[in-house]
């Protein structure tokens, strides 16, 4: 809602020294959402006048056809008048022009040199088109107006003197609120309702201008026949006939019409659209010589068409509520009205030069039901002034005084006659009630507002309210949306100040921190970012291409997903079932922009159906859903598991003066696993494995031990040559993908902290030849078991193949620690632990102690 401050300060005395900053930082405080205010005129300075045009020379010569015009001015006007010099000697003006929509006789509006128009355009003195311009003829657009409809210069009425100041009659200096107006505040939708909220911010008296004078409804009215009075509940219906067709929307009616956003069009349509933005009572004015017989009032038959007023011909839904006469549909109830008897334009009969146009009109005020104007706007996609104000809750008292108010325009602009008939249809309703303790505002805000304070403002609101402890408040007809005791506080806290609410933090239970699984997800963040890699957090969201690229077999199960009903991309419909597309993505994205080296994660949801899924019906929104229909929603929802990615590419330690660098490769994609695993607690198990789209050759399968049973939790290494090829990726990228609830289940209650030993470290070296189809895993899984607890670390540090063992074998190299938390140990004890490993890898894996 666009709300002028001009025509806002109509309603309410604000203080001349208040802005519009000023007004927004009172409103926002009271809960309106007031995003912008703008500065209309900013940069512009005159002189600007209505000058007359006198002459009109056509110049033929040039590309584009350019007038050469004398334009009176008044005393405004000279010849010879330097820029700025003050007041001229009242010569016209000579003025070069290239529009073509005014004629000899026509005021239109004059830039004086010196003038600044907005964009910092200045208007001098200068030669163009072999000719002197001094001044310019502006249009709507040049002066910063918007759209007027015309498209071209301004046309004044031709009462308005030559000489006056612009800039006052067309009102270019002014501020506009920019609110905008949640569902729950339609009022907000009116001049009406923001100047009752500015009226209440400032404590000031608000001129309410709905408090009209209406004539009591009689049997002389139009013809009206509701037939669904639940979805009409009230419909007033004026006429007003002698209408000039000839009459234009005055200056005033139009700049306040473009300045809340809104284009004029002709009169009696301006009028409807000015009194709608002053009470927020959407209207409708018929021209009555097209209308045929009564107006009606009811639901739509099935596959009606009607034409709108957009000309567009639409096919009706049963739901849809529309305005009928005799011939069928005239409107669609709250949303548009039909082109059957739309309000035409004047025009001369070419013939007779007779003038013709609407000169009767039936002006239509209802008040529609919200739902009903809500899906009906929603099914034929026809978003409108009308149905946004509908939707949002219209005020049903207000359609008598709106009606009222068009008619007196009508008859002031454009010298009609207001018949004496008044119909206004009615269905019986009570006013609403809402019973509240005194003090249950203070208890909801914990502040002590005290029972005064608490009716003070409910009456500001438009409560009419009694009663001492317990208050019996009556809700103001504009106000559909105080239902509940808690809404009524929320006004008090509102208009009492949010900022004025004391800052209090809540005291937790104790014993509530973070669960495990959430501790979990931030350690291993934590240890991955500790060792060089960059989270990088994607959509959700996967195509059937990327699978392709991948090159899944068409029964693996990645390739079962849950496809989207409304996806934001139909390349990405479906939801993913593996963690690396939207890395790889964003991998490649980054080499794309020049950065070669790089190591990303991911952790998140993926989402693997199992087939088993129901389909739930609709969850009621009137109360809680029960425990069995939860369970029911839940059942419908695919597996979804946690998981934690990682892609590497590039150089992994950089080259420079301390020595040469390393690229990333497979070992460290199974390293980032590891660092995983050790932060979840669980013993990571690493064998050899072929998995899509892994290389045949360079892929490990991760396992850890759940519930005593060894369980696959993912892969990791190096990225086979045609998935690199196909996505687009740098040679020898690598990756690692695994499920961080079963290693959260692997690692249940293994957290244990560290045994610090005071003792020295024996270190021991062992060399083991093994054959080459052997995993080094298993040969230190031996090792561990066989040193005993003086083992305190293993490590890997050397693997060789060559002659020299012979061939089908290699040689692995291992540093075991030992130490004792109670003594030094001997070299004995190391040697005894050390023999007692080696055996027991020599009996599980056949290794030798290479040179033995």
């Amino acid at each position: 809602m666009r709300v002028p401050l001009s025509w806002l300060r109509e309603y309410v005395d604000l203080p001349a020294t208040e802005t519009g900053r000023d007004v927004q930082a009172k409103l926002i405080s009271a809960g309106l959402e007031v995003e912008t205010v703008e500065q209309l005129g900013a940069g512009l300075t005159g002189p600007l006048v209505v000058g007359r045009v006198l002459t009109i020379e056509e110049l033929t010569e040039f590309k584009k056809p350019i007038r050469f015009c004398t334009v009176d001015v008044g005393r405004a006007g000279s010849a010879t008048q330097a820029e700025g010099s003050g007041e001229g000697t009242g010569e016209p003006q000579e003025i070069v022009c290239g529009a073509r929509n005014f004629a000899v006789g026509d005021k239109v509006v004059v830039a004086l040199p010196g003038a600044v128009l907005p964009g910092d355009f200045r208007i001098a003195e200068r030669k163009t088109y072999g000719r002197m311009s001094r001044g310019m003829i502006c249009s709507a657009d040049e002066l910063g107006m918007g759209d007027d409809g015309t498209h071209g210069i301004i046309v004044l009425p031709p009462e308005i003197e030559v000489g006056t100041d612009a800039t006052e009659l067309l009102e270019l200096y002014d501020e506009v609120l920019d609110i905008a107006v949640t569902p729950d505040r339609g009022y907000a939708l009116s001049m009406r309702g923001v100047a009752r909220e500015t009226a209440t911010a400032y404590g000031l008296p608000l001129r309410d201008p709905a408090l009209l004078d209406v004539p009591a409804p009689n049997s002389y009215g139009y013809q009206v026949r509701i037939a669904d009075p639940i979805g009409c509940d009230r419909f007033t219906a004026r006429t007003v006939v002698g209408l000039d067709p000839e009459a234009r929307s005055p200056i005033w009616m139009q700049r306040r019409l473009q300045k809340a956003g809104m284009r004029p069009i002709s009169l009696a349509v301006d009028i409807t659209n000015y009194v709608m933005l002053e009470l927020g009572q959407p209207l409708h004015a018929y021209d009555r010589n097209r209308l045929e017989g009564p107006i009606g009032v009811r639901r739509a038959q099935a596959g009606e068409k009607f034409t709108t007023l957009d000309g567009v011909k639409r096919v009706l839904d049963a739901q849809d509520l529309v305005i009928t006469d005799n011939r069928g549909p005239i409107g669609l109830a709250g949303v548009m009205g039909g082109a059957n008897t739309e309000i035409a334009d004047s025009a001369t009969d070419p013939e007779t030069g007779e003038v013709r146009g609407t000169t009767e009109v039936v002006v239509e005020a209802a008040h529609f039901d919200p739902v009903s104007i809500a899906r009906t706007a929603r099914r034929h996609k026809l978003s409108s002034e009308a149905s946004r104000r509908f939707e949002r809750g219209v005020d049903p008292q207000a359609a008598a005084a709106a009606a009222q108010r068009t008619v007196d325009l009508l008859v002031l602009l454009a010298g009609g006659t207001a018949e004496a008939g008044v119909t206004e249809i009615v269905a019986p309703s009570a006013p609403r009630t809402i019973t509240m303790s005194a003090d249950h505002p203070d208890r909801v805000a914990g502040v002590a507002y005290g029972r005064e304070t608490v009716v003070r403002r409910l009456q500001e609101v438009g409560c009419d309210v009694y009663g001492q402890d317990d208050l019996v408040v009556t809700v103001p007809s504009w106000r559909p949306d105080l239902h509940e005791p808690n809404d009524l506080a929320e006004e008090v806290i509102r208009l009492e100040g949010y900022e004025n609410l004391p800052s209090t933090l809540p005291t937790p239970p104790s014993g509530r921190g973070l669960t495990a699984r959430q501790r979990l997800h931030r350690r291993v963040g934590r240890a991955l970012a500790g060792a060089g890699y960059v989270e990088a957090l994607n959509y959700p969201f996967v195509g059937e291409a990327v699978l392709d690229q991948f090159g899944l077999a068409a029964d693996d199960p990645r390739r079962t997903v849950v496809t989207l009903v409304n996806p934001i991309s139909d390349e990405e419909p479906a939801l993913r079932t593996t963690l690396l597309p939207g890395l790889l993505a964003a991998l490649r994205r980054n080499v794309g922009r020049g950065s070669h080296d790089l190591a990303l994660f991911e952790t998140g949801l993926v989402f693997r159906p199992t087939g088993e899924e129901t389909v739930p019906g609709v969850l009621p929104v009137d109360r809680r859903p029960t425990d069995e229909e939860i369970a029911v929603l839940n059942a419908a929802l695919p597996h979804q598991p946690r998981r934690v990615a990682t892609v590497l590419a590039g150089a992994r330690e950089q080259a420079g003066w301390w020595g040469e660098g390393r690229p990333a490769d497979w070992a460290d994609a199974i390293e980032s696993a590891r660092a995983v695993a050790r932060e979840a607690g669980a013993e990571l198990t690493v064998r050899a494995d072929q998995h899509t789209p892994w290389h045949p050759g360079r892929c490990a399968a991760l396992y850890v031990s759940v519930d005593g049973e060894e369980t696959l939790v993912g892969h990791a290494g190096e990225l086979h040559p045609r998935a690199i090829k196909a996505l687009g990726l740098p040679e020898r990228t690598c990756a690692m993908e695994m499920e961080l609830d079963l290693l959260e289940r692997a690692g249940e209650g293994a957290l244990q902290a560290p045994r610090i030993s005071t003792f020295p470290v024996a270190t021991q070296d062992v060399a083991l030849v093994v054959a080459s189809d052997v995993p080094a895993a298993d040969v230190e899984k031996a090792l561990h078991e066989g040193a005993g607890e003086l083992l305190e670390s293993i490590r890997l540090f050397d693997v060789f193949e060559g002659e020299q063992i012979g061939e089908g074998r290699k040689s692995l190299a291992y540093a075991l620690r030992f130490r004792a938390p109670d003594r030094t140990l001997t070299v004995e004890e190391a040697s005894a632990a050390r023999d007692a490993a080696v055996a027991l890898a020599g009996e599980r894996t056949g290794a030798v102690l290479r040179g033995a």
